[in-house]
């Protein structure tokens, strides 16, 4: 799958540039040993997530990060790369979200987004939401995390102006 070259860019990006079926590649982030151990500490305190040797005898081989610190690591990239800086209004929340394989420290990740719905409010002509379907991917091009997206978004022009 080629990607589609986002224009505008996300400081000018509205509604309207979220094209049905269109996708886009962003990335990397790479996953540090110590935000994994940090994260999981604080949140996901499982062995395999805090101690290299636990993480070594476990099933995983290795030390592996949260699934909570791989969706923070994907949002960072969504927020910087996708999600207009100019014309979010939040989310109502994500769907289906999936962790399909392992991430271990080392790792960089990257992110595939569709846009797989856009519709514009018909109660409030000055929004629309879209949805979006997000692959994370690791630097070998395995998915590692999926998920669906909702976001408000405003439009560049109301219903009135079109």
């Amino acid at each position: 799958m080629n990607p589609d070259i986002f224009t505008p860019p996300v400081e000018q990006r509205y509604f309207e540039d979220y094209i049905i079926g269109k996708s886009h590649e962003f990335g990397s982030i790479t996953v540090e040993a110590d935000e994994v151990i940090a994260f999981a500490k604080r949140f996901d305190p499982q062995p395999f997530h805090t101690d290299p040797e636990a993480g070594k005898r476990s099933i995983y081989g290795g030390m592996i990060a949260s699934g909570w610190h791989t969706a923070a690591l994907m949002m960072r990239l969504f927020v910087d790369h996708y999600l207009s800086h100019v014309a979010s209004l939040g989310s109502p929340g994500v769907d289906e979200l999936r962790w399909i394989k392992p991430v271990y420290p080392g790792d960089a990740l990257s992110l595939r987004v569709t846009v797989i719905e856009a519709n514009r409010s018909r109660s409030k002509p000055d929004r629309g939401i879209i949805r979006s379907d997000i692959q994370v991917l690791n630097q070998h091009h395995d998915v590692v995390m999926t998920m669906k997206a909702l976001n408000f978004l405003s439009c560049r022009e109301t219903a009135e102006t079109n």
